[in-house]
């Protein structure tokens, strides 16, 4: 019996990353781009080692390997880029704020910056919300788990 303070109780990895009901604290925030980083420089390698010419510094590849790899890539861009928008999204209902301020990320250096700013370092709304409750409340049913 685990109880995480800041796992939200019956929620599920795949709810996290993909749903874009509910809220998220910043530490779950900044857990999330620690996933994405790490994930992002293992497709990097991935793809260095699968795309080497021959003759280079590796094996060559087939072109089998190679578009298996593209597909891979694909899924993977298409995942992140969802996950991007949820994480995003429920960090903003945090801040009790619509989840179309997700949105301000995509205007060059302001959107990031404010974004850095709102999502990961300004505390969210205490108490419960419009988006639900408050991830950082304590969760009474828990005390008796």
């Amino acid at each position: 019996m685990t109880n995480q303070a800041n796992w939200p109780k019956g929620r599920s990895l795949l709810r996290f990353f993909f749903s874009f009901d509910g809220r998220i604290n910043r530490s779950m925030f900044w857990l999330y781009w620690a996933i994405y980083i790490v994930t992002s420089l293992l497709m990097d390698r991935l793809i260095t080692l699968t795309t080497l010419q021959p003759g280079a510094t590796g094996p060559a590849v087939s072109g089998m390997t190679e578009g298996l790899v593209v597909l891979i890539g694909a899924v993977w861009a298409i995942a992140i880029f969802w996950s991007y928008l949820a994480v995003h999204v429920k960090r903003w209902h945090d801040r009790d704020k619509s989840g179309w301020w997700v949105l301000i990320g995509f205007v060059p250096i302001i959107g990031f910056i404010w974004t850095l700013i709102e999502c990961g370092f300004l505390k969210g709304t205490e108490g419960d919300n419009r988006f639900g409750p408050d991830p950082l409340a304590p969760n009474l049913a828990s005390v008796f788990d």
